[in-house]
């Protein structure tokens, strides 16, 4: 009996894994090759599959698309594609603070949002062959990911992209999953091209500000400053449009809750991109309390 009930467990074990892990090449010339890994879920007869692309994070000098490897893992176990893209690390031996500079910055994000763009052309391109359903396109990403998640979803593609232009005319991304992100102008949040959104950021962080404030806390005559509206901002942004958000707030936190949704809180993901597949609607704000004895005297919700 013992034996029976432990390959049962196996079995069932076995069952739940993701079916494969693809590594990918979905952007090459003369001088640079661009992989993503693509965790796939056991095929359904007749079933196509949603699929997440994610950026890790990192400030556009470091990270690695395999740190998240339990997040794709994950999300495959649950019925769900995850392509975890390489993007050109442009600020690499940069500064991408304070001393740094405002249009290299803009670059570093632009060249990002171009991969991006480019591993989801690469995606819709290559669908069948992977069983995915082009019209249940997520897109996620931690710190400078999420920047590069929210300006893939938000910026000009004809006028932004740096590459190919290859993505379907008026392709839009399903819904955006944000850790610690922000925008560069809120205004391209329109009610037009807003898309249901699940956002999480500490309200003390002084990397990337959790509303409107400037990068890395610099100040306004540093070289390297740049306004950016984070998730408190959009999360602002996206109720006076009456559109579908829902934000964790952790107060007193700072940057270091960037990647919870892809750590701790990957349930809160599984449950965000079925409510969006199933037409729910939503919006809410979770407070989680400071647990490290810090609040922040702007927001009265963290008091």
């Amino acid at each position: 009996m013992k034996k029976f009930l432990l390959l049962f467990i196996a079995l069932t074990l076995n069952s739940i894994q993701a079916q494969e892990v693809k590594t990918l090449t979905y952007f090459q010339n003369d001088t640079l090759k661009l992989d993503l890994d693509l965790y796939l879920p056991k095929k359904k007869a007749g079933e196509k599959i949603p699929l997440i692309m994610f950026a890790f994070g990192g400030g556009f000098s470091g990270g690695e698309r395999t740190s998240e490897k339990n997040f794709g893992l994950f999300m495959a176990q649950n019925g769900y594609a995850v392509a975890s893209i390489s993007y050109s690390l442009y600020m690499k031996g940069k500064d991408f603070g304070c001393k740094g500079t405002l249009t290299e910055k803009i670059k570093a994000i632009q060249i990002g949002v171009s991969d991006m763009w480019q591993a989801t052309a690469f995606m819709i391109e290559n669908a069948d062959k992977y069983n995915l359903d082009t019209s249940k396109i997520f897109i996620s990403g931690i710190s400078a990911g999420a920047e590069i998640g929210f300006h893939a979803s938000f910026w000009d593609y004809k006028l932004m992209n740096l590459y190919k232009s290859n993505l379907p005319e008026n392709f839009k991304y399903k819904g955006f999953i944000g850790g610690s992100g922000a925008i560069q102008d809120i205004n391209l949040i329109t009610k037009e091209k807003a898309i249901p959104m699940l956002l999480a950021h500490g309200s003390n962080d002084d990397t990337v500000p959790y509303a409107a404030g400037s990068h890395r806390s610099c100040p306004t005559n540093a070289s390297g400053w740049l306004i950016l509206f984070g998730s408190y901002a959009v999360y602002n942004q996206m109720k006076e449009l009456h559109k579908d958000i829902e934000l964790i707030t952790f107060c007193g936190g700072g940057h270091e809750f960037s990647g919870y949704l892809f750590h701790e809180g990957q349930q809160y993901v599984l449950d965000f991109v079925d409510d969006v597949l199933n037409g729910k609607k939503f919006q809410s704000h979770l407070i989680v309390p400071s647990t490290n004895g810090k609040s922040s005297g702007k927001y009265l919700f963290c008091e």
